[in-house]
Formats: C-alpha cells, structure tokens, sequence
C-alpha cells in the first residue's frame, strides 16, 4: 500500500514539505489512544536472536534511524514505535541555524537516491536537551553533534565540547560528524590533525565521567585508503567506540537515469541506493583492515533485507536507514529483522 498509494502521492509534493508533513501525521496519529500499541505490534519483531550488546549498550535489534530525519529530536519515540532500535537525532549543533537556502532537498526518484544540502538546519543544542528529556528509555538515542556554520575551524573544537557536555545527560552514544559535505569547509576537520584535536578533547571530558559513553566516527564514502587507514590510526589512538560508516557522497558517477537532473541540482550530498556499494566497500575495508577491532555502523543505500544482510556480512555490527525508509515505507525494520532471523544474523 506504502510504495502503490502514499509514496506516488507523497513524491508529488517538494521533499522538504513532505518530510515536515510526515514528521506532524506520525506524532499527531500515535496519540490517538492505542494507535501507538497497534502500530508497534504490526511493525516490531521482539526476538532475542535479534538482540546486540555493543559498546555496553543493548539494542533490541540491529536496525536504527541515521541522523538527519529527527534533526531536532521531536519524533524519537514515534519512530520507535515502528520497530527500530535506535534513533541517531541531529546534526546538533550550540545554537539554532536555518541551513542552507530552500529548495536543499532533492528526490532522485529514477535511481532512488536523495541530495541534500540542509546546512546542519535545527533548532540548537538547547532545544534538543529539552526534548530528550521526556525519552522513551527503551530507545537507545544517538547524538550527532557538529559546529556553527559561522564557527571557523580554527574553533570548531569549542562546538564540539559545548555539544558533548550539553548532550551527555540525555543521550546513550555519540557521533562525531566532521563528513557532512553540506557544511563549507567542513571536510577540513577530516584531516588527521584537526580530527584528532576535536576526539581528543571531547574524550578527556568523557573519560573524566564515572560513566564515561561510547563516542563513534562518522566517515565519508569519499575518503581513499590512506585515508581510511588514517581513520584506524585514529580509532585506536583516541580510545573511541567505533565507527558510523558511512556519510552522504558529493560524487555523482554511480548515478544512472538521474544524472541529468543531478547537474542540474548542483551541490549537495548523495544518498540512497546510488552510494550502497561504496558505502559497503568502506565497511569492508574497515573490518578487514582493522581486523575488526571496533564496532561498525552501516549506513547508505539500504533499501532491502538483502541490503542490511551485504553490510553486516562486509562488517557492520548495525545498520541505519534513512533514504530507504523513504522509499520503502514504515515496514523496512520489520521486513529487514524478519530476514537477520531467517538468515540467522
């Protein structure tokens, strides 16, 4: 019904519109007494073989939402009533900003992609904090925290600290997103320096807590292998968790029928199933060189079961989905948990 019905009419209006649209039905629909029970009962499979421990944390699956859809942190619980593990809320950044100028997201319907360049739009750290308060504590809740557009890098330290101690009472994980090719110059905090500045800081922090909580790396599909071995290096040196793999690409060579249309867009970064195989060749190559040391998060172009089943076999410990769930509606958790447990993932 999703991809025969609702998804033609939805793909009829601007993306952005719809996102909103779509964030307001779900809130107001699961308050209507009972909804909530009936909705999680059609889309949640509740079954230990599901369950994953990483990082001291216990997730009832495998299968989560990637940063982007709750930027603000205002539909978390809905979302896990439809049977996903965990929500990643974000980008968070110290103080609200509106993004880059409309229009900023694109449908590329053709090869089933999406290119955005949102800006690192939300309404601030503040804002966040105040939502997370009123947490499902079923849910496990990630925050990607990155900086000012107006924070030159030179300072991009300070956002980041200012997020992690503003975030760590309400948050059970934490992503660093330096990958993000929406924000400008932001790529400059990938290089090994600048990166290693911002981790190092942020874990002092971390590891002076009674409780200290995992902090993971969000990469881009982008990056060589000596970049990619830099990221290693990193990882072990910091003492962080892991790795979220991976962001969303400014190439635009695996696109097919909607290449066209792309250049007419112009700037902004791809998701969807144009970058799954790139984003499973950075997961493989991470497991594999790393001799899978540390967790890995597999994002990017996961549409199908079969597509959660080609990261985690590549090395991906869990899976997030947001461009799919676009696309494939609000069952995608279900169909992907029900095919790890035929599977036996």
């Amino acid at each position: 019904m999703y991809k025969q019905i609702i998804r033609p009419l939805l793909f009829q209006f601007d993306p952005e519109k719809v996102h909103h649209a779509v964030v307001k039905l779900l809130k107001f629909g699961l308050r209507i007494p009972g909804s909530r029970w009936l909705i999680s009962k059609a889309t949640t499979i509740d079954n230990p073989a599901l369950y994953r421990e990483l990082f001291g944390l216990h997730f009832k699956n495998p299968v989560g939402i990637a940063a982007g859809f709750d930027k603000n942190a205002s539909v978390y619980n809905e979302l896990g009533s439809l049977g996903f593990s965990h929500v990643e809320i974000g980008t968070v950044t110290p103080k609200g900003q509106p993004g880059n100028p409309k229009p900023r997201l694109f449908r590329l319907a053709k090869d089933k992609g999406l290119i955005n360049r949102m800006g690192f739009n939300n309404l601030g750290l503040e804002e966040a904090v105040k939502k997370l308060r009123n947490r499902n504590t079923n849910l496990i809740i990630g925050g990607n925290i990155g900086k000012n557009t107006a924070t030159p890098n030179r300072k991009a330290v300070n956002d980041y600290v200012t997020n992690f101690i503003g975030l760590f009472p309400v948050v059970d994980y934490f992503v660093v997103n330096v990958s993000c090719p929406n924000i400008s110059d932001l790529h400059e905090l990938q290089d090994q320096d600048a990166l290693m500045k911002i981790l190092n800081a942020i874990q002092q922090i971390n590891l002076a807590k009674p409780k200290p909580k995992p902090i993971l790396l969000k990469v881009s599909p982008d990056l060589n292998e000596k970049q990619l071995d830099e990221v290693i290096a990193i990882v072990k040196e910091t003492r962080i968790q892991g790795v979220v793999a991976t962001n969303t690409s400014i190439s635009r060579h695996t696109l097919h029928q909607d290449s066209k249309k792309a250049k007419t867009i112009g700037n902004g970064g791809l998701s969807g199933l144009p970058i799954r195989e790139r984003s499973t060749e950075v997961i493989r190559y991470l497991a594999t060189k790393s001799s899978k040391s540390f967790p890995i998060i597999g994002v990017g172009g996961i549409f199908t079961p079969e597509d959660a089943i080609e990261k985690i076999k590549a090395g991906a410990d869990l899976v997030q989905v947001y461009t799919g769930f676009i696309y494939e509606g609000p069952m995608i958790a279900k169909k992907i948990n029900r095919a790890l447990l035929q599977n036996k993932l």
